[in-house]
């Protein structure tokens, strides 16, 4: 039986030949890629992603401050079972048992750990990272985009986004803890003595899905020429950079469709 395009949701950058660039809508897209599903992009901007969430029925992922509903991308809606699903592990975790012919990316008894591994992968990188890449991100996005991601984010930090990481010390700051924490990840990797290229030895699971995607969407932001780049690809005795290189093959980007409200 032939599968029906599975229909993603995700956020347009304003280059058309880098258009996906968010980190967490990129651990979905690495997913279907790697698991060889079909699927279609349908692009949302910013401002229209609740509206585009609640037409097809997605639950929200988060809360706002006041208690309101939070709709969040990566969302899919798979017409081979009439299911909508957002947020990237809810959507791994869905893939995995609705196609379990494909690559296996969460096995079930890593299904704890992973879980485990989420929590601490945020806490130890994102921290830092965000002060960072924030301020670039804005400046990807398409005009709607770019005016509410401003908006939203200084009002949630209360502070300009230039303000997080300017030129000078505090910037050095924070992007030697991105290298402290890309050297956290490198360690667990290491934990039993001897050096594996995935979390789950030979095998891509979703913890490696999840650094590919940070990893992808630093090279979109900043450039393949950027000293942030050039920087990554030589920590870690290049582990970095050989793992960008392995997931290189699961980088496709669909052309998709504007979203229809």
């Amino acid at each position: 039986m032939s599968i029906k395009p599975i229909v993603f949701y995700d956020i347009p950058g304003k280059h058309a030949s880098a258009k996906a660039w968010s980190p967490n809508t990129w651990k979905t897209r690495y997913c279907l890629n790697i698991k060889g599903l079909p699927y279609e992009t349908v692009w949302v901007e910013y401002p229209d992603i609740e509206a585009a969430l609640r037409k097809v029925g997605a639950a929200a992922t988060m809360q706002k401050p006041d208690g309101s509903p939070l709709y969040t991308l990566p969302a899919i809606y798979d017409p081979n079972t009439e299911t909508t699903i957002a947020d990237s592990a809810k959507i791994v975790r869905y893939l995995d048992k609705t196609y379990p012919d494909t690559p296996r990316l969460i096995p079930a008894e890593t299904d704890a750990l992973h879980a485990a591994f989420h929590a601490a992968f945020e806490s130890t990188l994102i921290p830092d990272l965000l002060k960072i890449v924030l301020p670039q991100a804005v400046n990807y996005l398409l005009p709607r985009s770019a005016a509410y991601f401003r908006a939203t984010r200084e009002a949630h930090f209360g502070a300009k986004l230039e303000e997080f990481a300017p030129p000078g010390p505090k910037r050095e700051q924070h992007w030697n803890g991105v290298k402290t924490a890309f050297n956290t990840f490198a360690q667990w990797l290491q934990a039993d003595g001897t050096d594996k290229p995935f979390f789950l030895g030979d095998k891509i699971g979703f913890a490696d899905v999840t650094i590919a995607a940070f990893l992808v969407s630093i090279r979109i932001l900043f450039g393949a020429d950027s000293k942030e780049w050039a920087d990554i690809l030589t920590w870690d005795g290049g582990r970095w950079a050989r793992l960008y290189k392995a997931f290189s093959k699961y980088d496709a980007v669909d052309t998709g469709k504007d979203v229809e409200l």
